[in-house]
C-alpha cells in the first residue's frame, strides 16, 4: 500500500484493501511513540462508531498504546466523535483517537486524531505522528493480552455517552423544549449519535437509529440526496416542526424546516449568528471556512461581529478557537462548533442550539431563516466533486496558481482570492472556488449566486472549462 498520510481530517482508507489491522496498528504505534516522547505518563481516549469492524480496530489501537504504558480510556459501546473530544477534555487526556470514516461510503474506515484541547489535532502534531509511521510493525499484536492490560489498569472502560449527555443537560433548557409542544424528527443515518436524542427527548420521531454497518447502502452523509426519507417524514407528519440529521460520527448536520426544505450548514451558521449575536446579544468572533457562503460577511457586518476566515479543515478552525474568543464557527461541509462548548464540530449540539433558538424566540425555523435572508439577501450554494485522473487534477491546480482561467463560459473573472484553493469572483454575490480535496482524489467545485439557476450555470461552466482539452 502507499505510505499512510493524514488529510484535512485524519486518515481514511478502504477496509480490507488499505485499512487493515496491520495498517491501523502501524498508525497506533506511531501515535504511541509520539505520546511517550511528548508527555510524561500520557493518557488517551479511543473510540469507534458504527462502521464495520469498529470495535476490533479500536481494541487493536488500545492494545498498542497500553503496551507502551499509555493509560487508555475506551467506551463500552460505539460513540460519536464529539464524545471522544469531550472525553479528552474531561479526563485531561493528552490525545483522542476516533475510529471512523465520518460520512464516507460503507467500505471506508478511518483514524481521527484529537488534541488535548478537545478538538482536531493541530497540523504540526499530526504531521509529527505521520512521520513516525513505519512500513514495518514494531509490535506483534497477538502477543498482547487484553485481559492482562485491563487488570493492570492500562485499559479502562468509561461511559463517554453519559459524560456527553450530562454536558447537554447542564447547558440546554431541555424542560423548556419538552414543555413547548415542539416536535422534531431525527435521522441518525445509522450512526453513533443514535442514542442521545432518544434518551434526552424520547418523544422525538426517529429514523435509522439502529446499528447497520451497511447504512442501507446510503453513505451517512447529511446531504440532500441521502435524506429523502427524513424529508418525506417531515412533510407528511403535519405536527413535526423541523428535522435534524447527523452524519456517521455525529459531528456534522443538516436540517429541514416544517415544509421539508433542506437547510444546510451554511444557512445553519447564519441562523446561529442571528440568534446568538442578535437575539441573545452574545459577544465573540465568528470563524468560517474559506469555502463558506459569502453571506456570513453580511451577517457579521450587520451585527458588527468580527469575522475570521480560515483554511478548510476543522483543525484550522479549532486552532483559531483555542486562540480567540469565538461565538460560533462553521464550515460548509456540515461542521458547526459553539465557542461555549468545544473547539470541535458537533452536529447534535449545533442542532439543539437551533432548537433552543426556536423555543427562545417563539419563531419557527422558517421564520428565523426569513429574518436571516432579510439581512443577507437570497442565495444559492452548491458543491460538487470532479473525479479526474491525477494528471488532469495536477494541471487544473497549476492553472489556478498560474492565473490561467480568465472566464468560465459567460462568467468573467473580476477578482481572485487565494487562501485555500482559488476563489474566482464574478460579482460581489457570484463566485466559484476550485481546490483539491484534502481527503479524497477529487477536485472540489464550490459556487454561490443569488439563485439556484445561476449557481448551477457557474458549476456547469466550470466543469466544462476544467475538462476542456485546451486547458488540460
Amino acid at each position: 500500500m502507499d505510505r499512510i498520510k493524514f488529510g484535512t481530517d485524519g486518515w481514511r482508507a478502504i477496509i480490507a484493501r488499505d485499512y487493515t489491522i496491520d495498517s491501523v496498528t502501524k498508525v497506533a504505534y506511531a501515535t504511541a511513540l509520539w505520546l511517550t516522547r511528548k508527555f510524561k505518563n500520557p493518557a488517551a481516549v479511543v473510540g469507534y462508531d458504527c462502521r464495520f469492524g469498529g470495535e476490533m480496530f479500536m481494541e487493536a489501537v488500545a492494545k498498542i498504546l497500553a503496551s507502551k504504558s499509555i493509560r487508555v480510556y475506551i467506551p463500552e459501546q460505539f460513540v460519536s466523535t464529539p464524545m471522544v473530544s469531550l472525553g479528552v477534555r474531561m479526563l485531561k487526556a493528552n490525545c483522542g483517537i476516533m475510529i471512523t470514516a465520518c460520512n464516507d461510503p460503507v467500505n471506508y474506515n478511518g483514524y481521527k486524531l484529537k488534541g488535548d484541547h478537545g478538538g482536531p489535532m493541530f497540523e504540526k502534531d499530526a504531521k509529527d505522528i505521520e512521520n513516525l509511521i513505519s512500513n514495518e510493525n514494531e509490535i506483534d499484536l497477538e502477543l498482547l493480552n487484553w485481559n492482562y492490560l485491563l487488570e493492570q489498569g492500562l485499559i479502562q472502560y468509561i461511559n463517554l455517552e453519559n459524560i456527553y449527555i450530562k454536558e447537554i443537560r447542564d447547558n440546554f433548557s431541555l424542560d423548556r423544549f419538552l414543555s413547548s409542544g415542539l416536535k422534531f424528527a431525527f435521522d441518525a443515518m445509522f450512526g453513533s449519535g443514535q442514542n442521545v436524542i432518544k434518551k434526552l427527548l424520547p418523544d422525538t420521531v426517529t429514523l435509522h437509529c439502529e446499528v447497520n454497518p451497511s447504512f442501507n447502502r446510503i453513505p451517512p452523509d447529511p446531504v440532500r440526496k441521502n435524506l429523502h426519507e427524513l424529508a418525506e417524514l417531515v412533510i407528511h407528519e403535519k405536527d413535526i416542526d423541523f428535522g435534524l440529521a447527523v452524519d456517521g460520527d455525529a459531528d456534522c448536520l443538516a436540517m429541514f424546516d416544517a415544509n421539508g426544505n433542506l437547510i444546510e450548514a451554511n444557512t445553519i451558521l447564519l441562523i446561529l449568528i442571528h440568534y446568538l449575536a442578535g437575539y441573545k446579544q452574545a459577544k465573540g468572533k465568528v470563524v468560517a471556512g474559506f469555502s463558506s457562503s459569502e453571506k456570513v460577511h453580511k451577517m457579521c457586518s450587520h451585527y458588527e461581529v468580527p469575522l475570521i476566515l480560515s483554511k478548510i479543515g476543522f483543525k484550522e478552525i479549532a486552532k483559531i478557537m483555542t486562540e480567540e474568543d469565538i461565538l460560533v464557527a462553521g464550515e460548509e461541509s456540515g461542521g458547526i462548533a459553539l465557542g461555549s462548548h468545544l473547539p470541535e464540530r458537533d452536529g447534535l449540539w449545533a442542532g439543539l442550539m437551533v432548537a433552543q433558538a426556536v423555543v427562545d424566540t417563539g419563531k419557527s425555523l422558517r421564520q428565523l431563516l426569513n429574518e436571516v435572508l432579510a439581512i443577507t439577501g437570497p442565495f444559492s450554494y452548491e458543491r460538487i466533486d470532479l473525479e479526474l485522473n491525477r494528471n488532469i487534477r495536477t494541471k487544473v491546480i497549476e492553472n489556478c496558481k498560474n492565473d490561467i482561467y480568465k472566464n468560465f463560459g459567460p462568467f468573467k473573472v473580476k477578482k481572485t482570492v487565494l487562501l485555500d484553493g482559488t476563489k474566482y469572483y464574478f460579482s460581489e454575490d457570484q463566485w466559484l472556488l476550485i481546490r483539491a480535496s484534502g481527503t479524497e482524489p477529487v477536485i472540489r467545485l464550490y459556487a454561490e449566486a443569488g439563485s439556484a439557476e445561476v449557481t448551477q450555470a457557474i458549476i456547469n461552466a466550470a466543469r466544462n472549462t476544467l475538462t476542456d482539452n485546451q486547458h488540460v
